[in-house]
């Protein structure tokens, strides 16, 4: 589960600050605007810098709690399985991987309300939504895929009444959804329940509407 938090004002203050191009329908049939400036999501930028920095973390020991050299060779272990396959099965294989890990809300976990892992802290800890989302985000950067074709979206599930985290990535004319709800990719039109809120990667961030 992801915090709304401060969602309101943030919106409200990138208005201001972002550059906006032309609204185009896109993600679960809404009208989405492409925003350059990811000051407003410290979260989300917090991951990128604490990511970069955990990938030169892979000494010492290995019953560390925290993210060590074994939990690295597990990831790059499992990214090296997926280099030979096809695109499509990368896609499935990595949504699987990580959907196997113990869900695990941020309040438990952290302390806090809402916290945004990276894929180190979510192998040495598991998480809760958005972290799936970065996690299998950031493996498929590592094998080569564009930024550009991915996307982390937060959105409503209005079944459940809560604010929910998931991978958007663009393959092969279609966008396919990877979430750690459900058990195989989908594509967004099939979908009747999730409402989209905002989309992040590294180049910029979506509204929609």
């Amino acid at each position: 589960m992801v915090g709304l938090g401060r969602l309101t004002a943030v919106a409200a203050a990138v208005l201001a600050l972002a550059f906006a191009a032309p609204a185009q329908a896109e993600l679960f049939g809404k009208q989405e605007t492409p925003f350059a400036d990811l000051r407003p999501f410290p979260k989300w930028t917090g991951v990128l810098e604490r990511y970069f920095r955990e990938l030169g973390q892979r000494e010492g020991s290995c019953a560390s709690p925290e993210f060590n050299r074994c939990h690295y060779k597990e990831w790059m272990a499992f990214v090296e399985t997926m280099r030979p396959l096809p695109r499509d099965r990368q896609l499935d294989q990595i949504n699987t991987f990580f959907n196997r890990r113990r869900y695990i809300v941020d309040p438990i976990n952290w302390g806090v309300a809402d916290y945004w892992e990276t894929p180190g802290q979510f192998f040495a800890k598991n998480g809760d939504c958005e972290d799936y989302a970065i996690a299998k985000y950031m493996t498929l950067r590592d094998l080569g895929w564009p930024i550009a074709d991915m996307r982390v979206v937060v959105v409503q599930d209005m079944n459940l009444n809560l604010v929910h985290a998931i991978l958007a990535v663009a393959f092969d004319g279609r966008t396919q959804i990877l979430d750690n709800q459900l058990a195989v990719l989908v594509e967004p039109k099939r979908i009747k329940h999730y409402r989209p809120i905002y989309a992040v990667n590294e180049e910029g961030w979506w509204r929609f509407h």
